[in-house]
């Protein structure tokens, strides 16, 4: 296989070696269809949140005191261990629902959401969590009040802006993703 790059000079290269074992297109669209189908991410949730009829609850699934630090407005919290017993306290059954935990070093997120589905929940998972909400500069609720920080620039181009202009952190609370 050659491969050539969009270029004017129409380069030649050798294809690496990450590629020697690669999936058709049509399997991998629907691996990607399919996680579309599990997972949303920090930008479309708040997009939905701001929308103000989100039409799911958002779950917060970490524990008491990781809630306590910080949460996402407007979620609720049922910590992935009392999934099953409590859901349907807090969810009425059949109501869509996004869950998140803390990050995406962890996978308590992707259990709790196979506890929703279980239970018969249409369900998404929030990935990079909480961290990443915090990290893309969105505010967040404390028993105190909301807090917001400035946006990570590593993970949001927020702090430079996307033309070069600075935005405060009160600003980016509007700021989606740019991709």
């Amino acid at each position: 296989m050659t491969l050539r790059l969009a270029q004017d000079n129409a380069d030649t290269i050798t294809p690496s070696s990450l590629f020697a074992n690669v999936a058709a297109s049509d399997a991998a669209i629907r691996h990607f269809e399919g996680r579309l189908a599990f997972e949303t991410d920090i930008s479309d949730v708040a997009a939905e949140l701001a929308a103000g009829a989100a039409g799911f609850v958002l779950v917060d699934t970490r524990n008491d005191a990781a809630w306590a630090q910080g949460r996402v407005p407007g979620a609720v919290h049922l910590p992935g261990r009392r999934i099953a017993e409590e859901a349907q306290t807090v969810v009425p059954a059949g109501t869509p629902v996004v869950v998140y935990c803390w990050g995406p070093a962890c996978n308590g997120a992707t259990r709790a959401a196979l506890a929703f589905a279980r239970l018969g929940y249409p369900v998404k998972e929030m990935i990079g969590g909480f961290e990443y909400w915090v990290r893309e500069g969105f505010a967040f609720a404390t028993d105190e009040g909301l807090v917001q920080r400035a946006p990570d620039g590593l993970t949001n181009v927020a702090v430079g802006g996307l033309d070069g202009e600075r935005v405060t952190p009160a600003a980016a609370s509007g700021i989606t993703c740019a991709c």
